[in-house]
């Protein structure tokens, strides 16, 4: 029995695209996301950056694993329908949190998301991975951009550094260079999307998104979940996030006390 919000027809879209638009996720936890946005860019946690680059415009501020101290955002982790909608998604019978990342592009900020896969920058691997990302304003322009089909690339691409744009890791020819999906006409899907709509997209679908150009803030909350298939990978350096003294070995499943099971069906 899937959640009222998914259809098969979602769960063979994402199957296949790596992406689809889930209208109304997070709407009954608009206000509250909002709030823990405001005490997260208050009170920053270590990881956070306001991503300043020379001859850009604007802030775009962003920080992650910060849901264990938010309570705004533990609340809407445990009491939103996203655990149900991503086992149905990622055809997984558990559901495991990953971590939180919020974005914000205050008005007038040129910098763009860089396009990237999420999976290479992380300890995870598997396909059952979900990354759902809902604004917290209306988004026209600058919405998530995505492409589709890209989680089932032989090969992953090349994690850079968003301000340097210098690789992440070393590359010994394990990735591909950072492609430009417009101009070697790959299938992009960005949605106008409302307060409380979410994307929901793997941890190796390629995204990215424009600058904010706009006279209105773009507020941003990620929610990264993992499913039955993720386990734990080495990586060739210091993975973003890093959970430092996690002691876990390849293969194994991310462990339960630091990374909880949101549901067991």
């Amino acid at each position: 029995m899937t959640h009222p919000l998914v259809t098969q027809d979602m769960i063979d879209t994402y199957q296949r695209d790596g992406v689809i638009l889930i209208k109304g996720l997070f709407s009954d936890h608009v206000e509250d996301l909002r709030d823990g946005v405001a005490e997260n860019m208050a009170n920053p946690g270590p990881y956070a950056s306001d991503n300043r680059k020379q001859g850009e415009t604007g802030l775009f501020f962003d920080d992650y694993c910060n849901w264990s101290r938010i309570d705004q955002f533990r609340d809407v982790i445990e009491n939103s329908p996203a655990a149900e909608v991503a086992a149905d998604l990622m055809q997984s019978r558990t559901v495991q949190v990953f971590h939180d990342h919020v974005l914000v592009k205050e008005p007038g900020t040129s910098m763009a998301t860089p396009w990237h896969q999420d999976g290479p920058y992380y300890f995870v691997e598997g396909q059952q991975t979900i990354s759902f990302w809902s604004p917290l304003d209306p988004v026209r322009e600058a919405t998530l951009r995505c492409v589709a089909g890209s989680h089932l690339w032989e090969k992953e691409v090349l994690p850079t550094r968003w301000v340097s744009e210098e690789g992440f890791f070393p590359d010994e020819g394990q990735y591909i260079p950072v492609p430009d999906p417009d101009a070697e006409g790959m299938t992009v899907v960005e949605y106008e999307m409302e307060p409380g709509d979410a994307v929901a997209f793997n941890y190796r679908t390629l995204h990215g998104a424009r600058g904010n150009r706009s006279d209105s803030r773009r507020r941003a909350f990620s929610l990264r979940l993992v499913g039955d298939d993720a386990r734990y990978v080495e990586r060739p350096g210091r993975t973003s996030p890093p959970f430092p003294g996690h002691d876990m070995t390849p293969g194994q499943r991310l462990r339960e006390d630091w990374f909880p099971v949101l549901l067991r069906r």
